[in-house]
């Protein structure tokens, strides 16, 4: 196996404020894009060609990767003019591929953080003889995601859209996004038109008799859609609970980029990340949080679990719990927001303007 895609067109709605002006996979995460993430673990595994199906602001990708070789990698970049769904994005970009027909193509989505055993994945492709191959993880709680059931050798047998009812939960497998492809089953995906490769290509594969292999990898996995699951797992990653060559830097309880200024008597734990340029005053908390470059977070705040967007400020005293700032914004002295707070880029809010407490 020498090539992938990698589908970076999605808007990460779910993600804003953080994804107005930055794309998903190009949110930080441990002090590094996410895709950066994404692209050394693929190299690792042995890729060395990975086509970006991109949509969404689409022109930031290039300018920062360029053509891979910093990477050991050659990337390419395909835009789609109108958004195409998952499997509409296969086919628009199948053009740039080199496989031959009956050669494997690794295809990731762009917001899942994993510990999957790449390698392993293509092994059960190649080793079952399968047209598309699916990394499966296992859920405690799987109401939320579409089931993936698998007979005794690992070949799928269903698609179940989300379980409604105890009854209809026949499995914990769900699809974790990760695949393998036959070169060839990416050629007959329909072109010019959305498609979903869920709900349309493999159902409609698994109708036609087509192989579809599933391999159970329950390692590390998170899917980082919404601000709170990004934070977690920046943070994981920082921490070294999930895995990654990319992280610049030793794991541990904290990353300080280098040109952050940090004060002495600040407290910073639980995977949090200080970015370029950004600066925590004195007395200042943070646990499990990202700053984002030249953010400011001002003597005395206390800030968990929360994204503090680029270039915005955390006043004095000010709790944040499970809170997204976004880019540009400030958030005045003695404020107090929790958990599900969203501030849009460049708003301000003023001093004592919020707060769940009583004024003491």
């Amino acid at each position: 196996m020498t090539e992938a895609i990698l589908l970076v067109g999605g808007r990460g709605t779910r993600l804003r404020p953080l994804t107005v002006h930055t794309p998903k996979p190009m949110l930080p995460a441990a002090g590094v894009p996410f895709l950066a993430h994404q692209l050394a673990r693929a190299r690792a595994a042995g890729v060395d060609h990975i086509v970006l199906a991109t949509s969404y602001l689409a022109e930031v990708f290039e300018p920062y990767f360029g053509d891979g070789s910093a990477l050991g990698l050659h990337l390419e970049y395909v835009t789609e003019e109108e958004p195409l769904g998952t499997g509409g994005a296969l086919r628009n970009v199948a053009g740039r591929l080199h496989s031959g027909p009956d050669q494997p193509v690794l295809v990731f989505n762009g917001d899942i953080l994993t510990g999957l055993d790449i390698r392993a994945l293509v092994r059960t492709h190649e080793s079952t003889g399968a047209d598309v191959s699916l990394h499966l993880t296992r859920v405690t709680d799987p109401r939320a995601y579409g089931l993936v059931p698998t007979d005794a050798t690992g070949r799928v047998t269903a698609f179940l859209e989300k379980p409604q009812t105890p009854e209809e939960i026949v499995t914990d497998q769900i699809n974790a996004g990760a695949y393998v492809f036959r070169r060839s089953v990416i050629d007959t995906i329909p072109a010019g038109r959305p498609v979903s490769v869920e709900r349309e290509t493999f159902p409609g594969l698994l109708a036609a008799g087509a192989h579809l292999q599933g391999m159970v990898d329950s390692t590390y996995w998170l899917d980082l859609g919404t601000p709170a699951a990004f934070v977690r797992g920046s943070a994981d990653l920082v921490l070294g609970r999930a895995p990654s060559p990319a992280v610049p830097g030793r794991c541990g309880d904290r990353l300080v980029l280098p040109t952050a200024e940090v004060a002495t008597d600040a407290k910073l734990t639980g995977g949090t990340v200080v970015g370029e340029g950004a600066c925590v005053g004195e007395g200042a908390r943070i646990t499990g949080s990202t700053l984002l470059s030249g953010a400011v977070v001002e003597p005395g705040a206390v800030i968990t679990d929360s994204m503090i967007g680029a270039h915005s400020r955390v006043g004095r005293r000010t709790v944040l719990t499970g809170a997204v700032i976004g880019d540009g914004a400030t958030v005045g002295p003695d404020n107090e927001l929790r958990e599900g707070t969203r501030i849009w880029c460049d708003a301000h809010i003023p001093a004592g303007a919020v707060r769940f407490s009583p004024d003491e």
